[in-house]
Formats: structure tokens, sequence, C-alpha cells
């Protein structure tokens, strides 16, 4: 190049091995298009390249999570601030340009266009180290628990191949001294065998709560089967071993949970979160991963619209106030506010009565839930401006 630009946009392509980058000027001409190993030293070549073409370089990539860590931190460290462009929103800007090839290279360039195009793109902000710690704590809690609705439907339908009747007399997703009963006995026989007394006694054994009522349940589902199925021995094998996993995954899931409370309530403003009805410190945690910098969210309203608490209206001629639900938004954020309302509304207090009102004005369930979320994300914003915690009684105008 005889000139250096002033300005210059850099579009990246992440992925889990490499990344493609590639840079345009004002023009949209391409000035720099290269594939960059997932490396340290192999993306710090590649920014130094890209940063001598231009005095100015805006990023952006397509990916925000775990593959683009490395190229986000690393940005950071030298100054370099990027900006987060939707999948969604890459897909269809590729319709605007020539040809119908889809490559790594093209798809970096229409992510370079886009960002030079506009400029409202949410910018990707470094997590702090406690962020960080409990966006792995909480992703992990999430994997644990999908695994452990796996395993419960599993030994459900295993059971219910051999045992109808044991499946139905207990909720195994919510009932331990069940599942502890199904890793000595898991068929009608054994059961009849052991009695009443001695099963009783065992389950005490092993710290079971309710344990004469766990073992009269049993017991009386053992009576109403007689007949012995095919396949039950193998069965009662593998409900065995998915009750000691499904029992081994709720002691991990306690260890974890414990981890991510103490986590979270290092962080300066957790009391003020916890302090709104229905916001334990999981979706506290959660929150804090979600919404990031406070910072970003000009008012409650773009905290709300980022969780897609907020309709987009479809006019089109003299059809007007036809509003819909947003396909663009936060599915993490929305969730949080989504079950902290669904948590407040059930004791009373302001979110119940506000719930209430809703449903008298002809809201179905999940409007007025909506509706509620919404309210609590306008509330939530307010505290954390204002360093403050929660209080049934709104505060006097003087106080605010």
């Amino acid at each position: 190049m005889s000139k250096r630009d002033a300005h210059a946009w850099a579009g990246v392509d992440a992925g889990k091995g490499h990344h493609w980058a590639a840079v345009v000027d004002g023009s949209g001409v391409t000035l720099w298009s290269k594939k960059i190993d997932n490396d340290e030293t192999a993306i710090l070549t590649a920014l130094a390249e890209i940063l001598e073409l231009a005095d100015t370089v805006h990023w952006a990539v397509d990916i925000s999570g775990t593959s683009s860590a490395l190229l986000l931190a690393l940005l950071a460290a030298h100054g370099q601030q990027a900006v987060y462009v939707p999948g969604r929103t890459v897909n269809r800007m590729a319709g605007a340009y020539r040809g119908e090839a889809k490559t790594d290279a093209r798809d970096s360039y229409v992510i370079a266009e886009t960002a030079r195009h506009r400029r409202d793109f949410a910018t990707i902000d470094v997590p702090a180290q406690l962020a960080a710690d409990l966006a792995l704590l909480t992703a992990h809690r999430s994997d644990l628990v999908a695994d452990r609705v796996r395993m419960v439907n599993r030994l459900r339908d295993v059971l219910t191949g051999v045992f109808p009747a044991l499946e139905r007399a207990f909720d195994y997703s919510a009932h331990k001294g069940a599942l502890v009963l199904l890793t000595r006995h898991q068929t009608a026989s054994a059961i009849r065998r052991r009695g009443r007394a001695r099963l009783t006694a065992w389950l005490t054994n092993r710290a079971v709560r309710g344990a004469d009522a766990v073992a009269a349940a049993a017991l009386e589902a053992a009576q109403s089967q007689q007949t012995v199925l095919p396949g039950e021995d193998v069965a009662a094998q593998l409900v065995a071993d998915l009750a000691v996993q499904i029992l081994a995954l709720d002691d991990r899931l306690k260890r974890v949970e414990k981890q991510i409370r103490d986590t979270f309530r290092d962080h300066p403003q957790a009391a003020v979160i916890e302090s709104l009805p229905g916001m334990g410190p999981i979706l506290g945690a959660e929150f804090v991963v979600a919404a990031g910098d406070l910072t970003a969210y000009a008012d409650a309203g773009h905290l709300a619209s980022a969780a897609g608490l907020v309709p987009v209206p479809r006019d089109s001629g003299r059809r007007t106030g036809n509003l819909h639900r947003p396909k663009r938004y936060n599915r993490r954020l929305r969730r949080v506010f989504y079950m902290s309302a669904q948590t407040s509304m059930i004791r009373e207090g302001p979110s119940r009565d506000f719930y209430l009102k809703k449903r008298s004005e002809g809201c179905r369930h999940v409007q007025a839930v909506i509706a509620l979320a919404r309210r609590r994300a306008s509330v939530l914003w307010a505290l954390l401006r204002d360093d403050r915690l929660f209080t049934p009684a709104p505060p006097s105008a003087h106080a605010v």
C-alpha cells in the first residue's frame, strides 16, 4: 500500500481451530484476508499486520463464546474493542453481495462490511475474573442439570418396562428416598421378600426421610404386580446403576451450587440483586453472566429489550399496533427474568399483586408472567443504579 488509511473494518469469522479475518477500507475494498490459527502467536502476528493497515481498526466477530475467547482477550490487551454481529444478521446480509458461495473468507468479508455499514452493534467486553468464573460455573451446572434430567428419564423408562407400579409410586426427579430404594431393591419380588419392617429399617439406616412411608408405598406397588416380565434381572441392574449415578450427580450439583453461591456473593452488588424477591444466588449469578456491565444499558428499557421483554411492532400501511415477540434477544437474560418472575409470584407481595392484576385484566398466564418480568427488569435496573436494596414499599421522593 502506498497510503495508510484512517479507518478500516476487520471482520472475523471465528472458529474452534482457526479464524478467518478480512479487512476492508471505507469504500469496501478488501485490504487483507487470511486464515488465522486459534493460537496466541498466530493471532498476535495477524493483529500486528492488520493494525499497520489503518490508524483505527474497527473489529467485528460473529461468535462471542469460548471459540473467540483468546482472540477477544488479545484484542482487549492491545486496546482494541470488538462488536458482536449475530449469525442471523450475517446470513441475511450475505444475500446482498454477489455470488452464492459459502466460505470462511466470504463470511468474514460480510461481517466486516456489515460492521462498516451499521454502527449499532453491541460491544463485546472481556469479562472480569469474577464474571468469567461465574460463566464457567453456571455453564457447568446447566450441563449437570441436563445430564440429571436425561438419566431420570432413562431410569423411569427402564423401570416402566419391568415394574410400572413402582415407577408410578414416586417422583424420582425430586424424591431422594426413592432413588436410595432403587439402589438395592428394583423388582416386586425383592421388595416383597424384604418386607415392610426390614425395608423401613434398611432405609432408616441410610438416612432416608420418611422411611416408613417410602417402604409402604414400595410394598403396595410390589403387591399389585405378581408377574415377572422378560429382562427383569438386566433391567434391575440398569435401574440400580442409574440410581447410583443420579445420587452421585446430586452431590456434585450441591458442591457446584455452593461454589456458585460463594463466588456470586463476592460481587459488589450481590446483596442488591438477591434482595429482589425471586432472585437467589443461582439466578443472580446467571444475571451477572448474561447482563454483563450494567453501564451498557442506557435505561431500564434497554435492559428489558436485551432480554426480549419488549414487543416489536410489525405494521404495514393502515395496519398499526401489530405487536409481536422479538426474535433477536439474549435468551439467558430472558430466562433469568422469566424464572425469577415465576418464583416471586408464588408468595404474597408486590410481584403476586401485579400478576393477579394482569390476570384480572384478561391476560393469559404467560402474558402476565412476561409483563411481570418486564416490570421486574425496570425495578432491578433502578436498584443497581442506585445501589440500594429492594423494599416492598417504594421509597419516598425525598429519599430518592
